[in-house]
């Protein structure tokens, strides 16, 4: 009898211990790469695919592991993402500016998604974060991959090579004072293309909405009304036209204003009310 009682004790016991294990969260201190505070959130900072690449940590991780994708300028008008940081999102992020979004650029971005839905077990749908010429990226990885895609919050975003930087586009010409002239050179030379042939290009995400549209992925625009760099109607108004001929939605959130692109919300409440909307099940 005190054998059978023993027995029945240790058996409890070891339930006890491997359910202790299985509901303690993985330390911090076995995340790969370089620690650092993110706003208060840790954060690891790594190279990847020979790449600065960065990934914020939630205090306690919200069911699914839900995350979103920092498309460039880590940390730039940080509302949003730690505004989801706060309710168990993961912000994750890697350097691919100089590719401007070109079939090299989303063959990284492939990369890194695997990397992170297999080393950290992120939702396989992440939500994307498109400021300015990280439209060029968002959307096009976002056309190639639009399962893995829950929705987009885009920011006064790039999304037609020749309105920027090639400045090209009838608003975008008129407000051309040669500055972004080497980096027009760094975009064709990433696409592989000439300056003719970028003319008549039809790469750029206004022309690649069909998958979107076809899986139904929600898209959140904030643009300045009087952009001068990144031109509404070079851009997000070409977008919205051609996305509703296709079915899908888009919600505008327009400001005035003169001169560069001002970015975000100073409260981001209805930018994390889309994104919880539309990641309902994740």
């Amino acid at each position: 009898m005190k054998k059978l009682l023993m027995t029945v004790i240790i058996c409890i016991c070891s339930i006890q211990i491997i359910t202790a294990q299985q509901d303690t969260p993985v330390a911090t201190s076995t995340y790969p790469g370089e620690p650092f505070d993110f706003f208060g959130y840790d954060a690891r900072s790594f190279t990847f695919a020979g790449r600065p690449a960065k990934l914020a940590f939630p205090r306690e991780a919200a069911p699914g592991n839900p995350w979103i994708w920092r498309a460039l300028f880590w940390g730039h008008e940080p509302q949003t993402d730690t505004a989801l940081l706060r309710i168990g999102y993961h912000v994750a992020y890697i350097e691919v500016a100089d590719l401007h979004g070109s079939p090299a650029a989303v063959e990284v971005w492939e990369q890194f998604y695997k990397y992170l839905t297999t080393t950290f077990s992120l939702s396989p749908k992440t939500v994307l974060e498109c400021f300015s010429r990280a439209g060029l990226i968002g959307y096009n990885w976002a056309a190639r991959h639009p399962e893995q895609v829950a929705c987009i919050y885009a920011d006064a975003p790039v999304l037609d090579i020749k309105s920027w930087p090639g400045r090209k586009g009838p608003v975008s010409a008129k407000n051309d004072k040669g500055e972004q002239k080497k980096l027009w050179e760094q975009c064709l030379q990433a696409y592989g293309l000439s300056e003719q042939e970028a003319m008549t290009f039809k790469g750029n995400p206004v022309d690649n909405l069909k998958p979107l549209a076809a899986h139904r992925i929600p898209l959140l625009h904030i643009c300045g009304m009087a952009d001068e760099v990144v031109p509404y109607e070079e851009n997000t108004g070409v977008l919205v036209k051609r996305y509703h001929a296709l079915g899908g939605t888009v919600r505008e959130i327009k400001k005035p204003g003169v001169g560069h692109h001002p970015h975000s919300l100073t409260d981001p409440a209805p930018i994390v009310q889309f994104i919880l909307e539309n990641n309902r099940e994740r």
